[in-house]
């Protein structure tokens, strides 16, 4: 294999197939289109998704109001039905090395798509129990992980190709928060107007909706905006064996930090059930209290993933790791200072915003880190790692709280699980880094192999 003029070549037999990967810089136009056609589809996807949006809110208020489960069964469901998200590598992988109807990711929005239309229609009018329910959740998030999968691999494989990953992931983050920020303020209020049916009912109309906004999906497929597809280009050589795909990622040392980098952020042992409890038990908060203080703190990212989008395209994305890491390390120290509900509220929009900066700059990085024609796998892995770390994270969290008794002890490890990751920053290539966005890095390219 050699690299020259931008250009890469791989010699299979008496066979040479040279593959241009020089990036470039598109035309604001050009670039406003992408990214409606991304913030669209990203849309559909967080308000259908069976993980989120609509869905998951009102699923948990089912199986605590109609089907009577205690929090330790509602937590083992979530538990059973968040196993297909600890493995989204393996659909990110899929995606990399199988091109359903030969039209890449347009093919899996409209495969899956319309799989999962099918699935939520078949669920809606099966028999509703707590075996039934769970079978659903299941095989609705597997399925519609290829969906995700695709827009992951699309999004990073454009943010590479035209060194837009700082916009890239400002665009993701952004449009990302707003289904969950609606969850959150009227997921509640959806479960409330399902409320007044039986069980079957409400479930039906649930999945019902669900159907529609995955049928969107299978349609929005169909399209082809020019300024999306006609602005990509070919990264993979010859055909190779998936074991050879594998081993070209998992030998690919760049990803290795920023997947850290991401798991330690997300990691934050007492963000979760420690802080529910320490607001609802020594604040004495009511529960819309805790859905009210999610929703601020998420919104409070959007200001500062906002200014990320203007930083990236003036700064190196190695200064904006490290100030917005260093900004980031005491983002819980406020709650410190906090004796009443009304102070809570108040923290969580300064701790929303001391996050923001560093999570599109980690998100950044992670597109960056991608090994050509591998960009999916790479993208699902973090959403692989994000559950895992956040599950295990809580329960550090909730054993500190339970044997301490005092929420500084959960701050106390959170602020330095944050202060850990700028050693990582250490490990992280200085080629990918070394740029703006719209800028091209030494070499011609991000991904090396």
């Amino acid at each position: 294999m050699s690299i020259e003029a931008g250009a890469i070549e791989f010699e299979v037999g008496r066979e040479v197939e040279t593959i241009a990967v020089a990036p470039t810089t598109l035309s604001a136009p050009d670039r406003g289109r992408i990214f409606i056609y991304l913030c669209v589809l990203l849309l559909l996807m967080g308000f259908g998704g069976p993980g989120g949006g609509l869905i998951d809110i009102p699923v948990s208020f089912f199986l605590k109001n109609k089907l009577h489960l205690s929090a330790h069964e509602v937590a083992a469901f979530r538990l059973i039905t968040g196993i297909p998200l600890y493995l989204s590598f393996l659909f990110g992988f899929v995606r990399d090395i199988w091109n359903p109807f030969g039209l890449r990711d347009r093919g899996y929005l409209m495969l899956f798509g319309a799989l999962c239309c099918g699935l939520y229609v078949a669920f809606a009018f099966a028999p509703f129990n707590y075996g039934t329910l769970m079978i659903a959740m299941v095989v609705l998030t597997s399925a519609f992980l290829f969906v995700s999968s695709a827009f992951n691999g699309l999004m990073a494989t454009i943010g590479q190709q035209h060194v837009m990953s700082g916009q890239m992931s400002t665009v993701f983050n952004v449009v990302g928060s707003l289904p969950g920020i609606a969850a959150l303020i009227v997921g509640g209020r959806v479960s409330d107007l399902l409320e007044g049916r039986n069980g079957g009912a409400a479930e039906r109309t649930l999945f019902l909706t669900g159907a529609a906004l995955l049928a969107a999906i299978a349609l929005y497929g169909k399209l082809r905006p020019k300024s999306v597809y006609d602005n990509l280009h070919k990264e993979v050589g010859p055909k190779a064996h998936p074991w050879d795909d594998f081993m070209r990622l998992i030998s690919y040392w760049p990803v290795y930090p920023a997947l850290l980098i991401w798991g330690l952020w997300n990691f934050a042992p007492g963000s979760a059930t420690p802080l529910q409890f320490y607001l609802q038990n020594e604040l004495h908060s009511s529960d819309a209290v805790w859905g009210y203080w999610n929703a601020i703190f998420s919104a409070s990212f959007i200001p500062t993933f906002l200014l990320y989008g203007w930083l990236c395209q003036r700064y190196a994305l190695r200064a904006l790791l490290w100030s917005g890491t260093v900004v980031a390390v005491p983002q819980f120290i406020p709650l410190l200072f906090v004796h009443s509900t009304a102070a809570a509220l108040i923290a969580a929009c300064p701790i929303g915003l001391m996050g923001g900066v560093c999570t599109a700059a980690y998100t950044d990085l992670l597109i960056r880190s991608c090994p050509r024609g591998l960009q999916g796998a790479v993208l699902m892995a973090s959403g692989s790692l994000y559950f895992i770390a956040s599950r295990f994270g809580d329960i550090l969290g909730t054993n500190l709280y339970d044997k301490f008794k005092n929420f500084n002890v959960c701050v106390a490890s959170i602020t330095i699980v944050y202060a850990s990751i700028l050693l990582v920053l250490l490990l992280v290539p200085k080629r990918l880094t070394t740029t703006a966005d719209g800028q091209a890095p030494e070499g011609g390219a991000f991904a090396t192999q």
